[in-house]
């Protein structure tokens, strides 16, 4: 019976959807809809917008970026996205005919982002 019990708490763990998994789901969407356009979907900078921009989207595989990342976790993501003083993305889009739906963004999803983010930019160094 308790072998029965172990081999179900087994096979149930393996038909959930864990929170991390999910997370990087929401993160990865986020970053799909609302950034690759112009940083690309390897983060480096290479998107269709990427050197429309004045100045040009930076590659945010670096080491540099990479430290940022890991030293102020979803700080910066959100700096970028909310920074009340800079029209820089709004533009770049604007002048390219990009329209992106306004999103109400929420703790967790700079969160998220800031996860996906760091999962790939790993990845790549």
């Amino acid at each position: 019976m308790k072998i029965l019990f172990i081999a179900s708490l087994g096979i149930l763990s393996l038909t959930q959807t864990s929170p991390a998994f999910a997370d990087i789901i929401n993160g990865k969407n986020l970053y799909i809809q609302r950034c690759a356009m112009c940083h690309g979907t390897d983060i480096k900078g290479t998107g269709p917008l990427a050197n429309k921009s004045n100045p040009p989207t930076p590659d945010l595989t670096t080491s540099a970026f990479k430290k940022r990342l890991k030293d102020y976790p979803g700080v910066i993501v959100s700096s970028v996205i909310l920074r009340p003083n800079g029209d820089l993305i709004p533009k770049t889009l604007r002048e390219n005919g990009v329209k992106i739906s306004p999103y109400a963004w929420k703790v967790q999803d700079f969160r998220d982002l800031n996860q996906y983010m760091s999962g790939v930019i790993s990845k790549n160094r």
